[in-house]
């Protein structure tokens, strides 16, 4: 398992029918985005996603996504964080520098993990590794 970075107190997320998706007036602020991951060469390692929830989660759980790349669907579903298998995260929140815990150092508080992934349960990228199973 993954040391994750699990928030005991997250703050709350609107709902998939109240969040608020990009348009026009986030032309600025996605130039900034791509601006700083182009720089750092990420820009094809990251992205944007629409936080928000679908049903809460109790400070101790975490999202976990596994696909099926033959039927091409995708299953999230809920664990504990300190019994999931499921070591590779694929989406992070950003933590507000208050929000922080103390002693956490400059990077280890400055996200949590939200949905974790790994590939013994067919997460992208693990087709060679299937075949030899």
């Amino acid at each position: 398992m993954t040391d994750m970075n699990v928030s005991a107190s997250r703050a709350p997320l609107p709902r998939f029918e109240e969040a608020e998706g990009l348009g026009p007036e986030d032309s600025e602020f996605v130039r900034d985005i791509v601006a700083v991951l182009a720089r750092h060469g990420n820009l094809d390692r990251f992205g944007l996603c629409l936080l928000h929830d679908h049903f809460p989660l109790a400070a101790d759980e975490v999202l976990v996504e596994t696909n099926d790349p033959r039927a091409r669907t995708l299953r999230v579903h809920v664990e504990k964080a300190d019994r999931t298998r499921h070591a590779k995260a694929s989406q992070w929140r950003f933590v507000p520098h208050a929000e922080r815990e103390p002693g956490a150092g400059p990077e280890g508080g400055a996200y949590e993990e939200i949905l974790l992934c790994t590939k013994l349960d067919l997460c992208p990228g693990d087709e060679g590794d299937r075949e030899g199973r």
